[in-house]
């Protein structure tokens, strides 16, 4: 008789992975690289707890899909966060993973060759590389963490992180930042309702125990104590935008009875633009309005920005890709990235 398959029926191949640990020796984190990651995180816990006064700014690329294009970006960005750097806290957007409402290319970490080869490992080691360097330069990076097992390969260089919109909700997610080591903003759902990620961040306060896998890629329990630096980003949703004041209000008083702190960060890309780049600088200068008019809630905002504005469709030869133009969510240009941070610190002052 013959035997039923009961398991893998779907799969087509299953390839081991190089182990967290074996990606940590062959790219190492430098004394120099430590150093900046665990300032950025020390200054940005200092924002969240209001003892540093400073606004929080995430700024940089929707994604990542060239790696000299981003170092071109880093050499940009690193004298404009010093120049503004005594009211802005800078941190650059580094963003691997890409969620996808259906598909679509899911990022440098799956397939950094931008071909569908799917060289996962490769992608790992592109991810790692370029955060350390980033690191050296003396820049703080953010980024996304949607697959859970990512942050065990690059998660010591990571200042900020993401939970975005779609998983939220995901009690996986919850769980896994309960555990990362640097501050977590919790993304309003795609409805633009901020009550998910408020039960969210709650959660991820909490103490949790799951199934993980440990630095040498073994099947792990995990158990934490709880992230108390999460918070809440408001980036709109299919309902609109919702960075005015009184949707900031509603969302403060969410947290308040959550007996949650009440940080909120504005992305201004997403629902608050409605997907429109040239939309950004409107929810922007609205969000520094209100931080200047008293409302200290707003420890920070969002932008995507790249080095040319706009966004392209990734085709069948990456070689025709236009330079330093966003693969994914439109971006606004460099020029219009200084305009804003040289308004928004004028402002500030």
């Amino acid at each position: 008789m013959a035997t039923l398959q009961a398991k893998d029926v779907n799969v087509v191949s299953n390839n081991a992975l190089i182990r967290p640990s074996e990606l940590e020796a062959s790219i190492p984190l430098s004394p120099a690289a430590e150093s900046t990651v665990l300032e950025g995180r020390r200054q940005l816990e200092a924002v969240l707890n209001h003892e540093d006064e400073r606004f929080a700014l995430i700024v940089g690329p929707c994604s990542i899909h060239d790696h000299s294009t981003a170092l071109d970006y880093v050499r940009r960005l690193k004298p404009l966060a010093e120049q503004v750097s005594d009211r802005i806290m800078v941190v650059m957007r580094v963003y691997f993973e890409k969620p996808r409402t259906t598909v679509g290319w899911k990022g440098l970490i799956y397939d950094p060759n931008l071909n569908d080869t799917y060289e996962i490992e490769d992608g790992l080691h592109r991810a790692r590389r370029l955060l350390m360097e980033i690191a050296e330069a003396g820049l703080y990076s953010a980024t996304e963490f949607l697959d859970p097992i990512a942050p065990q390969y690059f998660a010591d260089l990571v200042t900020w992180a993401a939970i975005g919109a779609r998983t939220t909700e995901s009690q996986t997610h919850r769980q896994m930042a309960s555990g990362l080591s640097m501050p977590v903003g919790f993304k309003n759902g795609t409805d633009g309702d901020p009550q998910t990620a408020v039960d969210a961040l709650v959660a991820a306060a909490t103490p949790q125990a799951f199934l993980g896998i440990d630095h040498d890629g073994k099947a792990s329990i995990v158990e934490t104590k709880g992230n108390r630096n999460c918070h809440l980003v408001m980036r709109g949703g299919r309902s609109g935008t919702n960075y005015d004041a009184r949707s900031i209000a509603v969302a403060a008083e969410a947290l308040r009875k959550a007996d949650a702190p009440s940080n909120i960060v504005v992305d201004c890309s997403h629902g608050n633009s409605n997907k429109d780049h040239t939309r950004q600088h409107i929810a922007f200068k609205d969000v520094l309005g209100q931080r200047v008019g008293g409302n200290a809630n707003l420890v920070g905002a969002m932008l995507e920005s790249n080095i040319n504005p706009g966004a392209q469709k990734l085709g069948s030869d990456p070689s025709t890709l236009e330079y330093g133009v966003s693969i994914t969510d439109s971006c606004i240009g460099w020029e219009e990235t200084v305009n804003l941070l040289e308004w928004a610190y004028d402002e500030l002052g």
